[in-house]
């Protein structure tokens, strides 16, 4: 693996974590995804060989549990959700090369194979440890099964991840207080011997690794602060018996060949040593790779090599693996993952794009009160998937927290696709065909400016692929047709046909230049629309087909008469579609409150934290992370009140982490007149290296504070639980006061 910017010579693998098949899609679930098919779309775009991949995570308790509910094997259960997903991510564009799931054939092998070169090579020894037990149901709880109190933070946790808190990986008997999630019966601990992989010792090369990694700045900083604490080894065994069995002689998939074994979790059996599964984040991962020789296997490795993208030996120096995740699984892909492969003689990770959760209408999803937009109903309500595609890339910094509303959704759509994009397509291209029959003909080329504008976008569209933005991406593309509108009224080809047609044809001729490359910029976002224009520009071939250079090669000529290529969306729709969730919302909670809240206790049928982060979480049916917004406070204060608060622009100097706070960082900010030190909690939430020189806003008379033995002199005001930094639009100096 190389650090060069893309496109470079070796092949690249673009990863999507797996979704777990336990329940449906939501448009939310769908960032992750969408992402990783527009970055993979991206690369290909720049000329980048890429193969583009993901599976369903069979395995875990709930699987296994709902599968017992509905009386069919965790097998059965699982196939039909992984069905599902297979179907519905096509028909949001995602086009995956490769889309297997970890109970196949190849991924048990693959598995096996992998975690025998760890035990062999004497990274995996065997443990005694605490393992929950429910006395009174007389059954080994699985962590996903356990909930408590977190012993490093003291927030409520789950099993296996203090998800309220510190956000912190959580091994068997580590919880505290546990209780039985199942039941709600209190747990005990009882003493079972489990598999470790011992990770620590790989703590230095972890610490290295993320010094080199790419992709967004959260997925390089939690991390960070884990190993910081001192990694603890991972147990990689589970008391279950759906899942990969530990690999010996005759071990295969369990459940795969033995239906009286598939039909469910080992509740209600005091299970042995034989009854232990490897954790379902041991195979998930290895998924990637499995899902990549199945796509080589289908294609041939004339076309990819598989082995040139994932191996680390003599034979092979590895390729350029990019992991699109939630940000809820950063550990997993940055530390465990990692560990596995390096200690394997595989390539490692050269890039982790980490989303931010989604919300609806500024609210968490909750799937157990149907409060979510749903994959199959958004097409039912008969919107193009293009659009959705356009507003889960663009509609704010991938590693930041976005709000999906109907009534934002549409002001992006009629704003930017249809304003925008689609005015510039339809006015320039209806013009041409009308004046001209398509292109006009006997012009030798584009103009300079416009050649100079589209030199720019493709500039910015490579900025972006290297620097995992797919944000810039979008917006590059829509200021390319910003620039042709204006252009296009600029040089009024309507009234120079007449008085100086050569001009005229120029104009015209820059503008089908233009159309050309927004299709072929635009296409990673907007993959089914791009290829309607490219067919109505009267191009060959198809536009996936095509790298960045096409966007300055000379148009075809001769086409037909276009079409509009997106419509506003009417204010009575939303109007309409928030009614209608405001309504599925009251009945799914009266019929919550009937049932005694019974489904939300379980686990299984928990609220999302959110979109992403259940989607990608290969292990997590996940739980209420991200809280409702705050209502606005009632009581308001005086003009004289608000006068009080001395409001300044600031310039943070430097930024370093304090020793010993898992949060705060220690800032100097220059105020103009004076360099203030600050304490701020975003130790975890920010790049510290890549702050000086930000702007931000600052509470100066604030009185002072002490924490953890720094004075802080001030505040740095951030908004939300990812601290984003307040700043300004312009370049307001030091010390301006923010009136």
């Amino acid at each position: 693996m190389s650090h060069e910017d893309f496109p470079t010579d070796d092949p690249a693998v673009v990863t999507c974590g797996l979704p777990y098949a336990n329940g449906d899609l939501h448009v939310g679930h769908l960032r992750t995804y969408v992402g990783g098919d527009v970055y993979a779309r991206a690369l290909e775009r720049l000329g980048q060989q890429t193969a583009f991949v993901s599976g369903s995570d069979m395995h875990g308790t709930p699987v296994a549990v709902n599968a017992e509910r509905e009386g069919v094997s965790p097998e059965d259960f699982a196939l039909e959700w992984h069905e599902r997903y297979a179907e519905t991510f096509p028909k949001f564009n995602v086009d995956f090369d490769n889309y297997g799931h970890t109970h196949d054939a190849t991924n048990t092998e693959l598995t096996r194979e992998l975690v025998r070169e760890l035990d062999e090579r004497g990274h995996v020894y065997e443990k005694e440890i605490m393992v929950a037990y429910d006395p009174v149901d007389d059954q080994y709880l699985p962590d996903r099964y356990v909930e408590g109190t977190c012993p490093y933070c003291g927030a409520h946790a789950r099993g296996d991840e203090c998800d309220e808190g510190c956000q912190r990986h959580l091994e068997p008997g580590e919880i505290e207080d546990p209780v039985s999630t199942i039941s709600g019966n209190p747990a005990e601990y009882r003493e079972r011997t489990h598999k470790f992989f011992a990770v620590s010792e790989f703590a230095d090369y972890l610490s290295e690794f993320l010094d080199r990694l790419e992709g967004t700045s959260n997925a390089r900083n939690q991390p960070r602060e884990w190993i910081e604490q001192g990694l603890q080894d991972w147990c990689i065994t589970r008391d279950m018996d759906w899942g990969i069995d530990y690999p010996s002689d005759g071990d295969g998939a369990n459940g795969a060949d033995d239906a009286d074994e598939a039909t469910g979790s080992n509740a209600g059996a005091d299970a042995d040593a034989d009854d232990l599964v490897l954790y379902v984040w041991v195979d998930a991962p290895i998924e990637y790779i499995s899902s990549t020789k199945q796509y080589v296997d289908r294609v041939g490795a004339d076309a990819f090599d598989w082995e040139a993208a994932w191996l680390n030996d003599a034979d092979h120096d590895g390729g350029q693996i990019v992991h699109v995740i939630g940000r809820d699984i950063i550990q997993h892909h940055t530390i465990f993952w990692p560990a596995m492969l390096h200690a394997t003689d595989h390539v490692e990770p050269r890039a982790v794009m980490a989303s931010g959760f989604v919300t609806l209408g500024g609210k968490g999803f909750s799937t157990s009160r149907d409060r979510a937009v749903w994959a199959d109903e958004y097409l039912e309500e008969g919107f193009h998937p293009d659009l959705l595609r356009y507003y889960l890339a663009t509609n704010g910094g991938f590693q930041q927290d976005v709000d999906f509303s109907w009534e934002r959704f549409r002001e992006r759509v009629n704003a930017e696709l249809v304003g925008t994009v689609g005015n510039f397509l339809y006015r320039s291209l209806l013009f041409a065909h009308r004046n001209y029959d398509g292109a006009p003909a006997d012009v030798e080329g584009a103009s300079e400016e416009v050649a100079a504008a589209i030199d720019e976008a493709v500039a910015d569209v490579t900025a972006a692929v290297n620097d995992y933005s797919i944000r810039d991406l979008g917006d590059a593309v829509t200021a390319l047709a910003g620039f042709g509108n204006e252009y296009i009224q600029r040089n009024e080809p309507w009234a120079l046909v007449d008085d100086d047609p050569d001009a005229a044809a120029q104009v015209i001729y820059d503008c089908v230049q233009l159309a050309k490359a927004i299709a072929v910029l635009f296409e990673p976002i907007a993959p089914e629309k791009c290829e309607r224009i490219w067919a109505q520009l009267g191009e060959d071939g198809s536009v996936h087909d095509v790298t960045v250079e096409a966007a300055t090669e000379p148009p075809a000529g001769a086409f037909d008469e276009p079409d509009e290529l997106f419509e506003k969306i009417p204010e009575e729709r939303v109007e309409e579609l928030n009614e209608k969730l405001e309504s599925r919302v009251a009945e799914a909670t009266d019929e919550d409150a009937d049932d005694g809240g019974d489904a939300d206790e379980t686990g299984a049928d928990a609220d999302d934290a959110s979109a992403a982060e259940t989607a990608a979480d290969a292990a997590v049916e996940g739980e209420d992370a991200a809280s409702d917004l705050e209502p606005l406070v009632e009581e308001r204060i005086g003009f004289e009140e608000f006068e009080d608060l001395d409001l300044r622009v600031g310039r943070i100097v430097s930024a370093e982490g304090i020793e010993g706070a898992d949060k705060l960082a220690r800032l100097e900010v220059d105020l103009g007149v004076e360099t203030r030190q600050i304490v701020a909690g975003i130790k975890q939430l920010h790049d510290l290296e890549s702050l000086p020189g930000t702007r931000v806003i600052v509470l100066a008379n604030l009185e002072r504070a002490e924490l953890f033995g720094v004075e802080s002199n001030g505040m740095v005001l951030a908004a939300g639980e990812e601290a984003d930094l307040l700043t300004t639009h312009g370049d307001a100096e030091p010390g301006t006061q923010v009136k």
